[in-house]
């Protein structure tokens, strides 16, 4: 069993066994015990009552958060003719064609977004065993393969995440940094869990949300009560 540091035991006394809290009073918590000497991120934690080995439950999207990441996003776009200087002129990081594809076959992962033009998947499609587990596999349902790479660049860069329910059916997903103003903190994780519920699959049977939880990424978590966003 992990043991934790006298740090992480310290913030746990803090919190009420038990107890589930609501979004803005989780958020002051969040921010009393955070304890890491860097700007730790908030993560949303969501427990939903689907199966998600079955393609209709698979709950899925894209959403901009209101006051993004916290951070710049590198992004990539894989695109040829005149989509190159489009996707420059929108502030691309890196921009090119067949030369980057073989680039990441090489190894190299130094970018923390893709996207790609339709006509481009013939080639990209063949970077599911690198790009795909890394979370970074360009797919239409997300805005990541589209023609619109000026759209695609600015709302990626604005911060847009995506979630996706894992195969235990949790969603996990940054909503920000600790050093945030509690208000964007606010706005943020209330923008996506607006749109989880928003997702629910009309077979999903019985709870939806059966359980949420806020943490820091070195702190203990903050359980929000499920009750508010379950309608």
């Amino acid at each position: 069993m992990k043991q934790h540091g006298k740090k992480y035991r310290a913030a746990l006394e803090k919190i009420e066994p038990g107890r589930k809290y609501n979004l803005e009073t989780a958020i002051a918590k969040i921010k009393e015990i955070a304890f890491a000497k860097f700007d730790e991120t908030v993560e949303l934690t969501m427990w939903l009552g689907v199966d998600p080995r079955k393609a209709d439950q698979l709950v899925r999207g894209t959403i901009v958060l209101p006051h993004g990441l916290g951070k710049s996003k590198t992004v990539l776009v894989i695109a040829q003719g005149d989509k190159i200087r489009e996707a420059e002129e929108a502030g691309a990081d890196i921009v090119g064609g067949e030369d980057v594809v073989n680039r990441i076959k090489g190894g190299w992962t130094e970018f923390d977004a893709v996207i790609a033009t339709p006509d481009m998947m013939r080639l990209v499609g063949a970077l599911g065993k690198i790009l795909g587990p890394r979370g970074l596999m360009p797919n239409p349902k997300t805005g990541t393969v589209t023609f619109d790479v000026t759209t695609a660049i600015k709302e990626t860069k604005a911060g847009k995440v995506e979630y996706r329910v894992d195969k235990t059916g949790v969603i996990h997903v940054g909503v920000g940094k600790v050093s945030f103003e509690p208000d964007k903190l606010r706005d943020n994780t209330k923008a996506l869990l607006d749109a989880v519920v928003r997702a629910k699959p009309a077979t999903a049977k019985g709870k939806y949300v059966k359980k949420v939880n806020l943490a820091a990424t070195m702190s203990p978590g903050v359980l929000l009560d499920e009750a508010l966003y379950a309608k």
